[in-house]
């Protein structure tokens, strides 16, 4: 580290003031004071507000005007030197290190950048072939924490993550031999015990197995949607989906052909019939349809797989929620009953736990899953190591097994606390039956509009999913609304219908 003297002439440093209010506004919920005090000094540095060679106060000056301990101050000031922030001058106190932004465009030549003769807009409209942003996509709330009842499916719920358990595999992911085994880029491959994890504790619960070489981990289910329309679709594909049904699976397939083919789902998910023997794909949620919640019965997945064989028509299975039955005999996945490679079966293992871990998987013929591994390579190489070595232990200590028992027995709990509430102050409202899941597809009065209950029940601290997303014809129903109860305390629920109650009322 150097040891040159910072400038002669410095310009005056910030006042107390001025450091009590970039306190403030480096504060965050959490840190540690240590670490509020670093990130303070950094986003100073680096804003501009402190230079090179400014002084800062003595770390009894800094610690009376945070009215923080002074021993805390020390161990920031430490660490900023020795991560070359700070320069330590012996009886002379702290500076702003001299080379500390380095190589970082210098502030006259950012705003003379900035303040240049404007040119021609570029017109990125005669650009873009495709235009995701204007397709029919979920829209939640992003503060939909801060509303009382938020009955939106798939959000992650506090109550229900094992923080403590999370903890302990994240600590164990992160000592040196760990470290030595996912910090490497491993290019096209996934952790090896992720990997047999899969196989040997999570695809067994659903019936399946297959060996290490027909898995890929993915960024979620909708990354493993992606990467299989962009391998298998082309314009001229077509694909038949579940209608209503999920609306991100709609737009990535129509992304690829306009041969996108809705069919009206019953009381037993996906029918049979003859449209199906002139699609090359279907996509299909026999578990829990979505939005509906229906289950496929046995008959009818062996009878799908039959006319799949008989048609070439190759099925893309969407597995999700299959862990969370209210029953002790969940009915075996379709790529259990799979006996010619003809399933694409497509898993999630963060929708148990934390949607933000975005960690799903595929399970596919060993020659797809290698032409898969090619193109996520070209993607993003691989999901987060760290994260899959992470959740293998998570998953090989038995805490997965334990939190899908929980999750199960807390959706089963606000489930009835839901049936029970809607039938006393909705008694109008016609909920469809489901055997599990986090959710309700809820029929509302053929006068009441989604949309419009939606906007007046959010003014209630009530947040709730229209179904008009869920359906592929712009002349969709206008009154049926999802409602998920996986985010939403079960003593709020009644609550909560009530005041949706009110919200109906008002309209």
């Amino acid at each position: 580290m150097t040891t040159s003297s910072p400038p002669a002439a410095p310009r005056n440093p910030p006042s107390a003031a001025m450091w009590e209010q970039l306190f403030r506004r480096s504060a965050k919920p959490g840190q540690s004071l240590q670490s509020q005090i670093r990130a303070m000094l950094v986003d100073a540095i680096l804003a501009g507000v402190l230079t090179p060679g400014d002084p800062i106060p003595s770390s009894r000056e800094l610690a009376r005007q945070l009215q923080v301990g002074r021993i805390t101050v020390i161990l920031a000031y430490q660490q900023l030197t020795e991560e070359a922030f700070l320069l330590s001058q012996p009886r002379k106190g702290h500076f702003i290190h001299p080379d500390v932004l380095q190589g970082r465009p210098t502030g006259t030549a950012a705003r003379s950048a900035r303040d240049a003769a404007p040119q021609a807009h570029t017109d990125w409209s005669q650009r873009l072939w495709l235009r995701p942003s204007q397709q029919r996509s979920i829209i939640k709330e992003e503060d939909w924490q801060r509303f009382p009842y938020p009955f939106l499916y798939g959000q992650f719920d506090k109550e229900l993550f094992p923080t403590a358990a999370w903890r302990e595999c994240c600590l164990k992911a992160l000592s040196v031999m760990d470290i030595h085994q996912w910090a490497p880029d491993l290019i096209a491959r996934d952790d090896d015990s992720l990997i047999q994890q899969i196989q040997a504790k999570i695809l067994p619960r659903r019936g399946v197995w297959a060996s290490p070489d027909e898995i890929i981990i993915t960024v979620g289910a909708q990354h493993a949607l992606y990467m299989v329309a962009d391998l298998l679709m082309r314009e001229g594909s077509t694909v038949g989906i579940e209608d209503p049904g999920y609306p991100d699976a709609r737009n990535i397939f129509s992304s690829r052909t306009s041969q996108v083919i809705p069919i009206t789902v019953d009381a037993e998910g996906m029918p049979l019939g003859s449209r199906l023997r002139k699609l090359d794909y279907l996509y299909v949620t026999p578990s829990h349809q979505c939005p509906t919640g229906v289950t496929m019965p046995l008959e009818r997945r062996e009878a799908l797989l039959d006319m799949a064989q008989t048609h070439d028509l190759i099925l893309i299975e969407d597995d999700y929620e299959s862990e969370s039955s209210f029953d002790d005999h969940p009915i075996p996945a379709l790529k259990s009953l799979d006996r010619s490679n003809r399933v694409i079966y497509v898993g999630s293992l963060s929708k148990s736990l934390a949607p933000g871990l975005r960690i799903g998987y595929i399970v596919a013929a060993p020659e797809l899953v290698r032409e898969l591994r090619a193109l996520r390579r070209l993607m993003i190489r691989h999901p987060s190591t760290f994260i899959q070595r992470t959740l293998a232990m998570f998953i090989s200590l038995g805490h997965y097994e334990a939190q899908l028992r929980r999750l199960a027995q807390a959706q089963k709990e606000r489930h009835a606390a839901l049936v029970d509430a809607m039938a006393e102050h909705l008694p109008d409202c016609r909920i469809t039956p489901v055997r599990g899941g986090g959710s309700c597809w809820v029929q509302l009065p053929a006068q009441v509009p989604a949309q419009a209950l939606a906007r007046r029940a959010a003014k209630l601290g009530v947040l709730i999913e229209p179904g008009d997303v869920f359906f592929s014809s712009t002349r969709r129903p206008g009154n049926f609304i999802r409602l998920g109860y996986q985010s939403i305390p079960a003593n709020k629920i009644g609550q909560g219908v009530q005041a949706l109650a009110d919200a109906m009322r008002s309209l």
